[in-house]
């Protein structure tokens, strides 16, 4: 493995812009020459539909069982949405030294088949009509554990797989997120055609059935040994020298708490899209759920709007992915996330407030394109400017942050929209989202000349 980039021994303000980064292979599927990183290219695609369509489902399931009572509608929505959140803080953590020192394949294989397990647990509880509120939030605990250790693990093991090749590691974590908001886009479609036609219970078990191509995938890779500690220190020394690293560097303190904010502020929003597609969008969108209605049995009509409006979200990140993952190191990666921290909360405030199916789906889509540039060259600088013996402790701090501030976010915001309205909600975090993003690119303009 290569010795830290000299760029992360830098203070920020000190970075030679011309020497940040090494110059990387043009074209944004350059990393799909690797043969392990197209086994687990084409079996995440199938993976990450699933899980979509299991989100969607979720979140229509507590609707449906609140159906006539928005303000609880709203709580447990924020509760599904805050729950994973206790098994984080301490499970990512420890998750990112374990991935540092043990075979990061086989710490995949683990968690992808424990969130196998609880969908097919979530799927008989459904179809017996048996579901109720305490099972789905026990189940997410459970996930919640497997994924606090499973990102991390997945995030770092993109570098193996690409043998470790960093010129195509930008490429190769744009193309996840490529397909992480193609799933997006996918997914939750599908789940409204589902789910309003047959309900919920399918969703859970297509989304079962998505982990076996992952796992097939991650179990025909032929892989080199990773950076695993041959003389393990104690777990506490470990993620001391792990935060020491990260307090030193402040080009990493810097991206963090971009994420961070953008996590807590603006990122709680997609928590809030049923009650758009159940009451703000309603009206609006009654001629097109009409429409089809009158052509199929719809057991929920706001499913299919709801499908609509995650789905022009997810192009809208999937075209952002792409671009991001065309972006060689020289090309204005700095500049590009100093776009979409500005842009992304931008778009979204002017969501917040339309009434228009038609100009809400626009504007998710554009969304999508300024949220995934933000989030993805966030990684991707992340990863380039941290030694290999430490990238799974910075990324299981990334996954934390985003993840942590998240949840939270959606619990403040939850509140918020009980007692207001989720609109309002929305548009509080965008405008708080929005001040931060101008301080940053006004505070530290070093980072839009970052490669």
């Amino acid at each position: 493995m290569n010795n830290e980039p000299a760029v992360a021994s830098l203070p920020l303000d000190d970075i030679p812009l011309s020497e940040s980064l090494p110059r990387v292979r043009k074209g944004a599927f350059r990393a799909l020459s690797h043969r392990n990183y197209r086994l687990f290219f084409f079996g995440q695609m199938i993976s990450v539909v699933g899980t979509w369509m299991q989100t969607t489902a979720l979140q229509l399931l507590v609707v449906r069982l609140y159906r006539d009572d928005p303000v609880q509608a709203a709580f447990w929505l924020s509760a599904v949405g805050f729950v994973p959140l206790i098994p984080l803080l301490p499970f990512a953590l420890i998750g990112g030294s374990i991935v540092d020192r043990f075979p990061r394949r086989t710490i995949v294989v683990v968690t992808q088949a424990t969130m196998m397990i609880m969908a097919f647990i979530l799927f008989a509880l459904t179809s017996a009509n048996v579901v109720t509120i305490g099972h789905v939030l026990g189940l997410l605990v459970i996930s919640g554990i497997a994924s606090a250790i499973d990102v991390p693990a997945r995030q770092t093991l993109v570098i193996e797989m690409v043998d470790s090749d960093k010129d195509d590691l930008a490429g190769a974590i744009a193309l996840n997120s490529s397909i992480f908001n193609l799933g997006r886009a996918i997914g939750p479609a599908l789940a409204g055609v589902i789910v309003a036609a047959v309900g919920e219970a399918d969703a859970f078990l297509l989304n079962g059935l998505s982990f076996i191509a992952v796992l097939i995938g991650l179990l025909l890779m032929r892989l080199p040994p990773g950076p695993i500690e041959k003389t393990r220190s104690k777990l506490g020394k470990h993620l001391q020298d792990g935060f020491r690293y990260m307090l030193g560097e402040k080009t990493l303190r810097v991206l963090l708490s971009m994420i961070a904010a953008t996590a807590f502020l603006a990122m709680p929003f997609t928590q809030w899209l049923p009650l758009f597609a159940q009451y703000t969008l309603a009206d609006s969108a009654a001629p097109l759920t009409g429409f089809v209605c009158s052509r199929i049995q719809c057991l929920t009509p706001e499913a299919l709007t709801l499908g609509l409006l995650n789905a022009c979200f997810g192009f809208g990140a999937l075209i952002g992915a792409l671009l991001v993952a065309s972006r060689s190191a020289g090309q204005g990666r700095g500049r590009m996330l100093a776009i979409g921290n500005i842009g992304f909360p931008l778009l979204l405030l002017i969501f917040a407030v339309s009434q228009s199916l038609l100009w809400s789906l626009l504007l998710l889509f554009l969304v999508g394109i300024a949220w995934v540039m933000q989030t993805s060259l966030t990684n991707t600088l992340l990863q380039l400017n941290t030694p290999d013996d430490l990238r799974g402790r910075v990324m299981s701090m990334y996954s934390m942050l985003f993840q942590g501030m998240w949840r939270v976010g959606i619990v403040g915001q939850g509140l918020i929209a009980a007692a207001i309205s989720a609109p309002f909600a929305i548009g509080l975090g965008a405008v708080l989202a929005l001040g931060y993003g101008i301080f940053a690119a006004v505070r530290w303009p070093r980072v839009r000349k970052l490669a």
